[in-house]
């Protein structure tokens, strides 16, 4: 089944609420929420006061996207802030199956992260342990940037890999996604799709919404 994820980095921070509301009402399976702090992305977003604050207005599962240094130092106040999935990068830690068994010692889901130019034989050894793969379609760190086409080559092969452990693991792709490649990152074997400048920056949010999953609808069947 596709899941659509609204990224609350393209909303509007003066309203929300409100756009956290409308993305919920409007038929969104979880809300991505991008933290950055500045070191290992280029930019700096929000952190576990805004999670727990945004915690009680909302139903939506929290993917709660971790662009940081060091990330098993923070897990458990995210969680604790409301986190129901966190993704950490490999790139970010030295110690990347420690941190999946913070996340699930914790409670939550656990996905592990690469950047676009991170090869998959990262994450081989760890694949066992993980509920879900974010794959970065774009360089991290700003939105309303465009899909890297070379990363449906990439989707195609982590799917393989998945197929061949035979483990449920979702996989997620961020970044650049909207209605005119969604059926290619789907047909690749995405089945979680983040997305911030397509959703956000729409006339009809649930149009949107309602028109990614239904270009996606055929996959489903």
């Amino acid at each position: 089944m596709i899941k659509i994820a609204p990224s609350i980095l393209a909303a509007d921070f003066s309203m929300l609420r409100s756009e956290i509301e409308k993305v919920e009402a409007g038929g969104a399976d979880y809300l991505h929420i991008d933290v950055m702090d500045g070191h290992f992305v280029p930019n700096i977003s929000i952190g576990m006061p805004v999670i727990r604050s945004i915690r009680k207005w909302s139903k939506l599962h929290f993917d709660v996207h971790l662009m940081i240094s060091n990330p098993e130092q923070y897990i458990g106040e995210f969680v604790k802030s409301g986190a129901d999935i966190i993704s950490v990068h490999v790139e970010a830690t030295n110690h990347i199956h420690r941190c999946i068994q913070m996340i699930k010692d914790f409670g939550a889901k656990a996905c592990v992260a690469l950047n676009p130019g991170t090869p998959l034989s990262t994450i081989e050894y760890i694949l066992d342990d993980v509920d879900m793969v974010l794959l970065m379609t774009v360089n991290p760190g700003f939105g309303g940037q465009e899909y890297i086409p070379s990363m449906t080559k990439k989707i195609i092969s982590l799917k393989a890999m998945i197929d061949h452990v035979g483990n449920p693991i979702d996989i997620e792709v961020d970044g650049g996604i909207g209605p005119d490649n969604i059926y290619e990152v789907t047909s690749a074997g995405a089945n979680v799709i983040v997305a911030g400048s397509s959703i956000y920056h729409s006339d009809d949010v649930s149009a949107t919404i309602r028109s990614l999953k239904a270009l996606s609808k055929d996959l489903e069947e």
